[in-house]
């Protein structure tokens, strides 16, 4: 599901405009809920998934609602474990090639997945920890 980013923000820098995160199951995080809380920064949204991507304003707590650290084929092995199960799961959005569970899927959110890492060990972790060297 494509997203896009609400806030100029370093974590996103090299970010296109819209970009996919792979969302596993339906969840339901209201953005009116978020913005009452004054300590929060929504950072993307999705016009089907809603808000996607959520920080604290002091950078410590990065919430997300997807899963950029899924690989190719782990939103497939939750579906046929689920369909083997006899559950009703609908069968993901712009997953499988021509929304055929036969047809092997392929990954189009890597590049941003190590994109978000990269930009938060940089931005978040490597910059913000203070090294005293004795």
């Amino acid at each position: 599901m494509n997203h896009r980013c609400t806030e100029a923000e370093p974590l996103l820098r090299g970010f296109d405009d819209t970009f996919p995160i792979p969302q596993s199951r339906h969840t339901t995080l209201l953005k009116e809920d978020v913005l009452k809380n004054p300590n929060l920064t929504i950072l993307a949204e999705g016009a089907e998934a809603g808000v996607s991507i959520i920080k604290s304003n002091d950078n410590r707590e990065i919430f997300m609602t997807g899963h950029l650290e899924y690989d190719t084929e782990t939103l497939a092995g939750e579906y046929y474990r689920d369909i083997e199960k006899g559950m009703d799961v609908p069968l993901p959005k712009n997953y499988f090639p021509l929304n055929n569970v036969n047809r092997m899927p392929t990954s189009y959110w890597r590049s941003t997945a190590h994109l978000f890492y990269s930009n938060w060990l940089n931005y978040y972790v490597y910059q913000a920890t203070p090294y005293n060297f004795i």
